[in-house]
């Protein structure tokens, strides 16, 4: 299945979800906000299927001073 992560494509195996999306990528579970099409979806529901083409983007948080 191909996703559009942070404007880049990605082939993943379906059925995907955002914690395994997170997890083929590298990301970590905690510190990142992932919005799916254009929609932030809650940590609660990351393990609803993604969709063929679905656009995703994944926010990390950055500390600074």
């Amino acid at each position: 299945m191909k996703l559009i992560v942070n404007d880049e494509e990605v082939e993943v195996a379906a059925p995907a979800t955002v914690t395994a999306l997170l997890a083929q990528l590298g990301y970590p579970e905690k510190g990142v906000a992932v919005a799916v099409d254009y929609t932030v979806r809650p940590k609660s529901a990351w393990q609803q299927p993604l969709s063929e083409g679905d656009r995703i983007e994944v926010l990390t948080a950055v500390q600074g001073g």
